[in-house]
């Protein structure tokens, strides 16, 4: 599972459209505002922002992190990488999804 934070919604939806359209995801998920606070530029700043779940095969992690990061607009995008377990049926078809 790769996840990352953009501020706006419209944003979060391109992205996972982009990843899901061209077979880096099998599926991703905008889930509702996070307020965040984070050091930027020496000083704290909280902002709302939107976050994206994308759900990928093992082998495709890296095309999809390439992606996400030609198409962010942060400067410093947060992408976070996580290995994940799950069922053998949704694995299957996870990587039915990101290898057509």
């Amino acid at each position: 599972m790769v996840t990352t934070v953009v501020d706006e919604h419209t944003v979060a939806g391109g992205l996972a459209d982009a990843a899901v359209a061209s077979h880096l995801a099998a599926c991703a998920q905008v889930g509702g505002q996070v307020e965040s606070t984070y050091w930027w530029q020496q000083r704290v700043e909280t902002n709302s922002e939107w976050s994206v779940q994308f759900k990928t095969a093992p082998d495709r992690v890296g095309a999809l992190v390439e992606q996400i990061q030609a198409n962010h607009p942060y400067d410093v995008p947060e992408i976070l990488v996580n290995r994940v377990e799950s069922n053998s049926d949704y694995a299957a078809w996870i990587h039915e999804q990101t290898h057509p």
